[in-house]
C-alpha cells in the first residue's frame, strides 16, 4: 500500500465539491483514506454494508431522499451487484460507484482475476460508463467528471481506480 494519500484525499474533496451526502461500502484497504474522512465528516453519512449490491439500493434511496450517494467497493464486488444494477437502468437514476481494482498489476490472490478481468464489461453491459484512473494526477479529474456525469447529466458511472494505482497487496500474516 502506498503511504502518500495525495491522489486518495483528491478523491474525498471530489465527494464534497458534488455534494455528496451518503457514501456506502464494505470496508476495502484500498478505499480507507477516503473511508476514514468520510467518517470523520459531520456532513457525509458513511454506511457499511454487509454486500455490495446493497450500495446500490443505499444510492437509489438517497436520490429518491434528495440526497447523493456514492458507493466505494473492490472489483470483486461487482459481480454481487449485477442483478442490482438493473434496477438503476430500469429506474433510471443516477449512480457513482469508485471501483479499487483486483486481479491486475502484480496481483497474488488467483481468485481475483476473472472478476478483475471482467469488471468492466460487465459494468458496460449493464448500462454503466465506465472510466479508469491509473495515475495519481489523472485521479481528481477522472472522479470530478464522473461525480458530475451522474449528478448532473443523470448518467450511470464507474471509476475504476486501477491496481497500479492503488500498489501492492500482499497477505499480512
Amino acid at each position: 500500500m502506498t503511504t502518500d494519500n495525495t491522489w486518495q484525499e483528491q478523491i474525498y474533496l471530489q465527494l464534497k465539491a458534488a455534494g455528496v451526502r451518503q457514501v456506502a461500502y464494505v470496508p476495502d484497504a484500498g478505499h480507507a483514506h477516503v473511508i476514514r474522512r468520510v467518517q470523520a465528516d459531520s456532513d457525509i453519512r458513511d454506511i457499511v454494508l454487509t454486500t455490495e449490491e446493497e450500495g446500490v439500493a443505499v444510492s437509489a434511496g438517497a436520490w429518491l431522499g434528495g440526497q447523493r450517494a456514492v458507493l466505494l467497493m473492490q472489483s470483486s464486488g461487482v459481480g454481487n451487484c449485477v442483478n442490482m444494477f438493473s434496477l438503476l437502468e430500469s429506474c433510471r437514476f443516477p449512480f457513482c460507484t469508485l471501483v479499487t481494482m483486483r486481479g491486475e498489476y502484480a496481483e497474488f490472490n488467483p481468485w481475483q482475476g476473472p472478476m478483475g478481468r471482467a469488471t468492466q464489461a460487465v459494468m458496460e453491459q449493464m448500462g454503466i460508463t465506465v472510466h479508469r484512473a491509473s495515475r495519481p494526477e489523472e485521479v481528481a479529474d477522472v472522479v470530478g467528471a464522473a461525480l458530475a456525469s451522474a449528478f448532473e447529466a443523470g448518467e450511470r458511472v464507474a471509476v475504476l481506480l486501477s491496481q497500479s494505482l492503488i500498489g501492492r497487496k500482499k497477505w499480512v500474516k
